[in-house]
């Protein structure tokens, strides 16, 4: 299965990928939509294999886990293969 996520809920004051706690999703495929945290969503995308995205079509850029050396692991994208981030532009919740 492969979700695109739509929006993110941010736990605390910053907007930085790391402090993102909870997401929000669609099934591009089924239109199912849902709700997921961090621990579970990395899990998800790293154990289980999920593929999670920002963006469709030519915009669609591909989610990945981040495992800092202190901290603990969190979702990011590379936009146009920069450093950026589109997680943290997207809505919230």
């Amino acid at each position: 299965m492969a979700i695109e996520i739509t929006h993110v809920r941010f736990g605390g004051t910053g907007r930085t990928a790391d402090e993102i706690i909870r997401y929000r999703w669609v099934n591009p495929e089924s239109g199912k939509v849902g709700e997921i945290d961090k621990p579970s969503l990395v899990a998800w995308v790293e154990v289980k294999g999920g593929e999670a995205s920002v963006g469709s079509g030519a915009d669609r850029v591909r989610v990945a886990v981040v495992r800092p050396g202190r901290g603990n692991p969190y979702l990011r994208t590379h936009a146009d293969g920069q450093g950026a981030n589109n997680l943290v532009s997207l809505d919230t919740f």
